[in-house]
């Protein structure tokens, strides 16, 4: 994947100038940093960053620079790219499940922080981890409202079972916490609310005080012209709600977000391959692309076209079905796309709020797969 060295004005200007021929990702380093000190002003905890949604070192650079001093870690690879960048950042290892080496290379790197969700996995880190000064979450989960797709349905244990994991935790001489996800591309407040009264009324079954709360990632990113997050509410709503569950005991908080830290810093510029029979459009990215996750949070309505010379298409708008470049016929964006009735080829189509799941997941299936990240001043078009 290229690097842009040059910092353009916008996205406009650069594919006015240089009409790239292959996907192009433009990268606004402000925007980055402004929502960075948005979650550090609003959020009534720890900020830490969820690195599996964009683990690009100049996005790791950027929030460390705005302030972020945690980041939540999944693999073995992703603890390493951040002891290089941020080397005295916190680390949370929460993914629930690891291998014994894994485990044992996660405690060599200083890893003092980790999750479970199992009785099996527990056992392993009780193993491995030296209790003193080491944190255990137990994850669990609840039924999923207002998210885009279920997080649950992999991980979490049930609330009878988080209460005997927790009790274990304490037992064995670990820094007893808890933590959830409340689902991704969460736009409903209310599923924190529900979530952290259930942490509280697992933490007194169990008869233990938690010493931290993880409220997850879930918070959204701008995908949909009418759903603006409103992250200052969920922000104020988790201080009440936790002050309300928990009282006296209220644990410290801390959250992980991902896309709702870098989605909004990234616009995705793809090009009009063809305009088949008027009705087809196929582009120069699909779903083995950066455009991976659109089939499962569903299609960003932010989108803009431009001809080649950077003008606005505006004809009103028609449902197309839009195809990727693979020849593969599942490489197709879901349901029907409004673009410009004189959308033409070679126009840029450009997706604004693309910063996360993008990168991460590009593949050079079939042979395309270039991308390119140019860095903008802004990213207003």
């Amino acid at each position: 994947m290229g690097l842009s060295k040059t910092i353009w004005t916008n996205p406009t200007e650069y594919l006015r100038v240089v009409a790239p021929e292959t996907p192009v990702l433009f990268f606004s380093p402000a925007t980055l940093q402004a929502t960075a000190r948005r979650f550090l002003d609003g959020f009534p905890g720890l900020v830490t960053y969820a690195v599996k949604s964009n683990p690009e070192e100049v996005v790791v650079q950027n929030l460390s620079a705005a302030g972020v001093r945690g980041f939540d870690v999944a693999s073995v690879a992703e603890i390493r790219l951040i002891r290089r960048l941020a080397p005295d950042a916190a680390l949370h290892y929460h993914n629930p499940v690891r291998a014994r080496a894994e485990i044992a290379a996660a405690v060599e790197l200083g890893v003092r922080s980790w999750s479970v969700d199992s009785a099996s996995e527990l056992a392993k880190l009780i193993e491995l981890v030296p209790s003193d000064g080491s944190e255990i979450s137990v994850r669990f989960k609840l039924p999923v409202a207002g998210a885009a797709y279920n997080f649950g349905a992999k991980f979490g244990a049930t609330e009878e079972l988080a209460v005997e994991l927790l009790q274990t935790v304490a037992a064995a001489g670990f820094i007893p916490s808890l933590t959830f996800h409340p689902g991704t591309q969460c736009t409903d407040s209310h599923a924190w609310e529900a979530y952290i009264r259930a942490a509280a009324a697992i933490a007194a079954e169990a008869g233990v005080t938690i010493a931290r709360l993880n409220v997850g990632g879930g918070f959204p990113n701008h995908r949909l012209h009418g759903v603006v997050p409103a992250l200052e509410a969920t922000f104020a709503l988790i201080d009440r709600v936790a002050t309300e569950a928990f009282g006296a005991a209220r644990p410290a908080l801390v959250c992980e977000p991902g896309r709702g830290l870098c989605g909004d810093a990234f616009t995705l510029a793809t090009r009009v391959r063809a305009l088949r029979d008027g009705a087809h459009v196929f582009l120069n990215d699909g779903i083995y692309g950066a455009l991976a996750e659109l089939p499962l949070v569903g299609v960003i309505d932010r989108i803009v076209v431009l001809s080649p010379d950077g003008s606005r298409r505006t004809a009103p708008p028609q449902p197309r079905i839009v195809f990727g470049p693979t020849c593969d016929s599942v490489d197709r964006l879901p349901g029907d796309v409004a673009l410009p009735g004189d959308i033409a080829e070679g126009d840029h189509v450009l997706f604004q709020g693309m910063g996360a799941y993008s990168a991460a997941t590009n593949t050079r299936f079939n042979g395309f797969g270039a991308l390119t990240i140019a860095t903008v001043l802004a990213l207003k078009l």
